[in-house]
């Protein structure tokens, strides 16, 4: 069906300058396309980008910035064209809402190395002009093709994170077929990645030895 809801208020948290300090922030989102999803966010994950952009520390925020791209939510609404998802399926959305879906790496499903850059999902240029927003909001509207099914009975709050902290370390572990009952995986760090590494090894049968500077997470290990 078609959106009329394009002149909808969504609330968002902004950073509207270096300091990095989030205020309620209300905007637009474009209306549904024919290839697009509505998607109510219940759930954003928190990456050190989201502190990366909204700091400035790159030197190249567009402000006022909508950090969050861990996105896990309900379809609300799609395009007449879409035919991967329908009203109250559960999906996610990760670090990137748009490519140019023609270059060799996005016929091959790898957009985020698309040949003339994946719009990313905070802080990016769309193909319109515009400036996108993440999940830091109520809801958002992305092109099927860069969302992401989530099983009915896999809790969102947990999903999350896979969109980017997870599909970081999974996707070298499984390209180096670190996915073997019996081989051992060392894992520096347990941060927001290193704790991602460790669960995923745990669940391939690996010998997971962690590194670090510090004995104090040895517990949580």
């Amino acid at each position: 069906m078609s959106s009329a809801t394009a002149n909808e208020d969504c609330l968002g948290w902004a950073a509207r300058d270096a300091s990095g300090v989030l205020s309620p922030y209300k905007f637009s989102r474009r209306a549904v396309g024919r290839d697009d999803v509505s998607i109510k966010i219940t759930h954003c994950g928190v990456c050190y980008g989201d502190v990366v952009w909204t700091r400035n520390k790159h030197g190249d925020a567009k402000y006022p910035v909508v950090p969050g791209h861990e996105i896990a939510g309900i379809v609300r609404e799609v395009g007449t064209d879409v035919h991967r998802f329908k009203v109250g399926d559960h999906v996610g959305v990760g670090t990137y809402v748009n490519s140019c879906r023609d270059c060799e790496f996005c016929n091959k499903e790898l957009e985020v190395h698309c040949a003339k850059g994946a719009i990313y999902t905070f802080n990016g240029i769309d193909k319109d002009g515009t400036v996108t927003k993440g999940g830091y909001s109520d809801y958002i509207v992305v092109h099927e093709r860069y969302c992401f099914t989530i099983p009915d009975s896999y809790p969102l709050a947990s999903a999350a994170p896979l969109l980017c902290a997870g599909i970081t370390v999974y996707a070298p572990m499984m390209r180096h077929k670190m996915n073997q009952p019996g081989k051992s995986l060392g894992v520096i760090g347990l941060g927001g990645l290193g704790h991602m590494a460790v669960k995923f090894g745990k669940a391939f049968g690996l010998n997971v030895t962690i590194f670090s500077t510090s004995i104090s997470k040895r517990e949580e290990a």
